[in-house]
């Protein structure tokens, strides 16, 4: 009985053990905390200030990002500013071609002191300066842009010695600044390919207007040099009523270089046998480099550089009659009017030989040197009005209103004005009003 009695007290005083180690074990937590190396282990590590600076960092990288966004913004700004410069640029070209355009109209009514000041002024001097500050801010914003990157790679070097640093957020920076800079770029080269295009432009534009200025102020000095009797400067004839080697009439003016050209007067001729040289043009090396010949009785002849075309032309009748001959170097065609009618025409006639520029035009005569050493038997005989010259292959519809006289174009190589022609031996100069004197003939 006391042996039961201590088996029952023992097993209760196990129990009760068991109870209490397991309260113990439920009320004790073990926490781990990371420590630097060399710290001391005595003092007790603080896990609030590790999370406070990561924040801190992280919060620093965020203000970085808006920042940099703000400057794409500022970017993006400058590029809208600068495409309204190139519309400003367009708009004052736009307004130059209109100027260009009013000046022969202002002109006609200022004196000749006045157009001389305008044709010395800059007609381009209002367009705006070239965008080459604009690029190279550009450039500056992106060197300062690259430095900032490099601050900050700098940076965070220095503070990832310290702390870790996300991978995936500097990398994420890097690639928009990369964007960024690719961007730019681009934006760069479009401005320049920008600028290129509008210097061309305004050179090109520049050159027609002053041509156009040029052309205007030669045919007022013309006008005004001419102190011509007759009721115009280009009505008048030249008479070469002889056959002989010393009745000649000369155009001041020369030739540029040219790779087409139209040429057409007005020619009265009975002369039998051929009517002779109406005109020629000589340069040196090459006395034949364009002649109009009808020789004895060969049938009437265009020369382009000593190569011989013949034309369908008859106008040997004592009459007026207008004609006009067309080439271009482009397989050497050519075309001949009679009276505004196209008779004829042909190539392979000096193809691709570019009219030498600085000869000289000689009406009536046919020239075996340049300017001189003239054949009595290849001399025009008759009467010869309105020799004008053109660098370029006029309409069939231009040809036929000068030829019915219902409009009239002077040449803008050779116009025919009284003061552009001298002559020579004999040769005279009289009034006539060609429609009106054809009308008579017919």
């Amino acid at each position: 009985m006391i042996t039961l009695l201590l088996g029952i007290l023992y097993v209760y005083a196990l129990g009760k053990g068991q109870v209490a180690r397991a309260n113990v074990t439920k009320g004790n937590r073990f926490v781990c905390t990371a420590v630097p190396a060399g710290a001391d282990l005595s003092c007790p590590v603080s896990a609030t200030n590790r999370v406070q600076s990561a924040s801190a960092q992280e919060e620093e990288l965020r203000n970085t990002i808006v920042q940099l966004r703000e400057t794409i913004l500022q970017q993006k700004e400058t590029i809208v500013s600068q495409q309204g410069t190139i519309k400003e640029l367009n708009a004052k070209l736009s307004r130059c071609e209109a100027q260009a355009q009013d000046a022969p109209r202002e002109g006609k009514g200022r004196g000749q002191g006045s157009r001389r000041k305008d044709y010395n002024k800059n007609t381009m001097g209002d367009l705006p300066r070239d965008p080459t500050e604009t690029i190279e801010q550009l450039g500056k914003t992106m060197q300062s842009l690259k430095d900032r990157l490099q601050n900050l790679e700098q940076q965070v070097r220095v503070n990832a010695s310290g702390a870790t640093f996300p991978n995936e957020l500097r990398d994420l920076l890097r690639r928009r600044l990369s964007d960024l800079e690719n961007q730019l770029l681009t934006k760069v080269a479009e401005l320049e390919e920008e600028k290129a295009q509008l210097y061309n432009e305004t050179a090109a534009h520049r050159q027609r207007t002053e041509n156009t200025l040029n052309s205007l102020l030669e045919r007022i000095s013309e006008l005004e040099k001419s102190n011509s009797a007759f009721k115009s400067p280009e009505d008048f004839k030249v008479s070469l009523p002889l056959r002989t080697n010393y009745l000649y009439g000369r155009i001041k003016k020369s030739l540029p270089e040219m790779y087409a050209f139209t040429v057409c007067m007005w020619l009265k001729s009975n002369a039998r046998p051929g009517i002779g040289t109406p005109f020629s043009y000589g340069v040196p090396g090459q006395a034949n480099e364009i002649v109009l010949i009808e020789w004895g009785n060969n049938p009437i002849e265009l020369l382009v550089n000593d190569k011989v075309a013949q034309l369908p032309l008859s106008i040997s009748d004592g009459r007026w009659h207008h004609i006009c001959i067309t080439w271009t170097t482009r397989d050497g065609f050519w075309e001949a009017y009679q009276d505004g009618e196209r008779l004829g025409t042909g190539d392979n006639l000096a193809p691709w030989h570019p009219i030498k520029p600085g000869g000289v035009i000689i009406l009536g005569q046919e020239q075996d040197i340049v300017g001189g050493r003239f054949d009595a038997t290849q001399a025009f005989v008759g009467e010869l009005s309105h020799f004008n010259m053109w660098d370029r292959v006029l309409r069939p519809i231009d040809i036929s209103g000068m030829a019915n006289c219902s409009s009239y174009m002077p040449g803008n190589v050779v116009p025919w004005v009284d003061a552009n022609v001298e002559v020579f031996g004999g040769a005279t100069k009289a009034a006539l009003e060609i429609c009106e004197d054809r009308l008579f003939d017919s």
